[in-house]
């Protein structure tokens, strides 16, 4: 549950108009995806770096180790093959490209964040998945190694701390398993470098007690898409710029743009989350340098 209420979907004069439109865009796309470059692959080993796979997904590299968040290489966020949201930008680099991982994060079990495929494809390289409360079975009955925390748990992995934080949000990947499993915010900290994912979230949250407990943060990854219709989405997602305070609040040096652009998910023009990030941080004074827009597939360092 989200203390003190959990969430629950609108009526039916919301929800069904917005999943006929959905259906509608899976058949029709938009365009308006985000912009994508050729990886490259010498700046990917560098450290610390931070590559844009697309979406949620990321391959971190700081203090050491190289680990990876929400994979999500498919071509469609659904249990189908046939149907459901369509990736408008393809991967930043291929799976199987991937270099060697030291755990992976996992922030909750939608489709668009943990996809069965590239979890599947990855824990036959034995790489450690990291994943809130009730996710690890899921992780280990098609193959992999789990270690499960609850909120502000934390564990141990060569040499850095791992520690599970609050997230307002849902899970689900059916009808039938709504909210049995913990969704989750992570923070990874080094000795010279501490990272923050805030996963997917609504605002406001206690992000500025993350911020106060294991911040400040050299890096955050925000969401900043999904967010119409409001009487669905706003209290699960983020507006853009709810999105970017979310950054402030933790006392993030650098905050990065997430969830916008891959996936058409839903009402607001694909484009329009990072035109309305980038206003919202020009308009407090945050430069280019510290409130990225990334391409998918471009490593950046931090």
């Amino acid at each position: 549950m989200n203390p003190p209420s959990k969430f629950e979907l609108p009526g039916l004069s919301v929800t069904l108009p917005f999943f006929l439109r959905r259906i509608w865009v899976s058949l029709r796309p938009r365009a308006g995806g985000a912009e994508r470059m050729a990886y490259d692959p010498a700046a990917v080993l560098r450290e610390p770096s931070l590559t844009w796979i697309g979406h949620s997904t990321f391959l971190v590299r700081m203090d050491g180790v190289a680990f990876m968040t929400d994979p999500m290489f498919s071509e469609r966020a659904s249990p189908f093959s046939f149907m459901g949201p369509r990736r408008m930008v393809q991967p930043g680099m291929l799976l199987e490209d991937v270099p060697r991982l030291n755990f992976v994060l996992l922030t909750h079990d939608h489709y668009d964040h943990t996809d069965r495929p590239s979890v599947m494809q990855l824990a036959r390289t034995g790489v450690p998945f990291v994943v809130p409360r009730g996710l690890g079975e899921w992780v280990r009955g098609i193959g992999g190694n789990a270690i499960e925390l609850e909120w502000w748990q934390e564990t141990e992995l060569d040499g850095v701390r791992i520690t599970c934080v609050p997230a307002r949000h849902f899970s689900g990947r059916s009808l039938r398993d709504r909210n049995r499993r913990l969704w989750c915010g992570w923070v990874v900290q080094g000795n010279t470098r501490r990272f923050y994912d805030a996963g997917d979230t609504a605002y406001p949250d206690r992000f500025s007690e993350i911020g106060s407990r294991l911040g400040p943060f050299d890096l955050a990854t925000v969401p900043i898409g999904a967010y119409l219709p409001a009487a669905m989405m706003h209290p699960v997602h983020t507006t853009p710029e709810e999105g970017f305070q979310i950054g402030k609040d933790v006392g993030a040096r650098t905050i990065v743009a997430m969830h916008f652009g891959t996936f058409d998910l839903s009402d607001e023009a694909v484009d329009e989350p990072a035109r309305r990030f980038r206003a919202e941080a020009d308009r407090q004074g945050w430069g280019a340098d510290r409130a990225w827009i990334m391409k998918v597939g471009e490593t950046r360092p931090w």
